[in-house]
């Protein structure tokens, strides 16, 4: 029996990215939270691309973005780079809440996109 759910990265607590019928489920984290705002969102764009690629999405395909920042005053910072790097008129839903998040990180961004069709 095959599973209708595919699991991408596993281990012990996480998958890089579930599938299952045609949506995808990730979560992607600044891979060098060292950095400040502007680079960790710059780098969680470029993070989403690459994981939208390999999973056979793009992002006109986003459904839902849920935003995790420890500081909404760094609101304007994101919106800037996010309006430069969402396609317009495919904007996702999308929601933005101010959370504690591991040390170092700032952001936190958890995306729900379709796949593309298989033909």
């Amino acid at each position: 029996m095959t599973s209708d759910i595919q699991r991408i990265g596993v281990t012990r607590r996480w998958s890089d990215a579930v599938l299952h019928g045609n949506t995808a489920h990730f979560v992607e984290v600044a891979d060098d939270p060292t950095q400040p705002i502007r680079g960790q969102v710059t780098q969680l764009l470029d993070q989403i691309d690459s994981r939208l690629r390999l999973i056979g999405s793009d992002r006109t395909r986003l459904l839902m973005v849920q935003i995790f920042l420890t500081d909404l005053n760094n609101g304007s910072v994101l919106n800037e780079l996010w309006d430069a790097w969402i396609p317009e008129g495919h904007a996702p839903a999308r929601a933005c809440v101010q959370t504690g998040l591991a040390p170092g990180y700032l952001i936190e961004m958890v995306i729900t996109a379709a796949l593309l069709p298989t033909t």
